[in-house]
């Protein structure tokens, strides 16, 4: 399976205000633009008319925008984190990393604007050597550097976004 094509895991928060971004998109945002291109074909000569590119540049951004969003909810995993005390996608994390304490939360990282939490993907080589442990574990993994890094769990509680 292709990356784009797993499963991510992300809130009900996340996944509404993606969709609310997806829906303006393919709606007003879409229709204002249609409506500067046509405003600007009608001043004549389009290969010097730079409101006209730059309308077209603004909808090649946006339809893009609008694939990207529709791939993302299509692989959307909302829900909840299980409460079983293991680290798994929807938990937080606190976790000892070398000598640096961090908290995150284990989810997708394309729904992580807007939260005041850092968002780190399970596929991630940290999310992933997590994945499963619980607080008190001590774990290593192989950054992408090469280099081995020891953690360990301090916490591991349900994301309560």
């Amino acid at each position: 399976m292709s990356e784009a094509g797993k499963k991510k895991w992300m809130t009900q928060a996340a996944f509404d205000r993606l969709q609310s971004e997806l829906d303006e998109r393919s709606g007003s945002i879409r229709a204002e633009i249609t409506k500067k291109i046509d405003l600007a074909r009608r001043e004549g000569d389009l290969k010097e008319n730079g409101g006209y590119h730059a309308a077209r540049d603004e909808q090649a951004h946006n339809e893009t925008r609008i694939l990207e969003l529709q791939e993302i909810l299509k692989h959307a995993e909302v829900g909840e984190a299980t409460d079983d005390g293991t680290i798994s996608p929807g938990c937080v994390v606190e976790a000892k990393v070398g000598k640096r304490k961090i908290r995150f939360l284990l989810g997708s990282r394309v729904a992580d604007e807007g939260m005041d939490i850092d968002v780190f993907s399970p596929d991630a080589p940290l999310g992933a050597a997590l994945l499963g442990h619980r607080e008190g574990d001590q774990v290593e993994y192989l950054a992408p550097t090469g280099k081995k890094i020891q953690v360990e769990v301090l916490s591991v509680s349900v994301f309560e976004g």
